[in-house]
């Protein structure tokens, strides 16, 4: 009985909790906020793509692993 009801909780607390933010985004009903947003994501995504592009290659200019 007590798995049982640990499983309930942890449960409860990944939906509840956790994906609070995700049901929050997904409640946007404005186009043009949908959009920002996403602009935002992709824009932070695109930046640290090169910086670790970046690193990359000073790592290979130097010959280290």
């Amino acid at each position: 009985m007590i798995a049982n009801n640990f499983f309930r909780a942890l449960a409860e607390f990944f939906t509840e909790v956790l994906f609070a933010p995700y049901r929050a985004i997904g409640s946007i009903d404005n186009w043009w906020a949908s959009n920002f947003f996403n602009a935002i994501l992709f824009s932070i995504t695109c930046f640290l793509f090169i910086y670790w592009l970046g690193q990359l290659r000073k790592f290979r200019k130097a010959n280290s692993e």
